[in-house]
């Protein structure tokens, strides 16, 4: 483990309820190519904030690493109708991770 991993971790145990602790747990893991476990930590901080845009794309980038595309897809398509994606060039970039999926 390292400090980086700790310190996400210790976020987790003073701030249990916190989506932000989950999330940056999970983009850490996510970053450092350890996909299947980067899915619980970003799953739970959906299950507090379903619609952040971030988070949903985290996942998705987690369960194509972990080789579950079809979980990724949806998941993209659940992001691009989030308020967030309209904003900005979010929409472009959800468009063309979905064209690059089905492809």
């Amino acid at each position: 483990m390292d400090d980086r991993e700790r310190k996400y971790l210790d976020m987790i145990a003073q701030f249990p309820e916190s989506p932000l602790g989950h999330f940056t747990l999970g983009k850490y893991y996510v970053e450092v190519g350890r996909f299947s476990e980067a899915v619980e930590p970003l799953q739970r901080c959906l299950a507090e904030e379903p619609e952040w845009t971030a988070c949903l794309i985290a996942l998705s980038d987690s369960l194509i690493g972990a080789g579950r595309k079809g979980e990724a897809i949806e998941l993209l398509e659940r992001a691009r109708e989030t308020p967030q994606a309209s904003h900005g060039g979010l929409a472009e970039e959800i468009d063309e991770r979905l064209e690059d999926l089905r492809d």
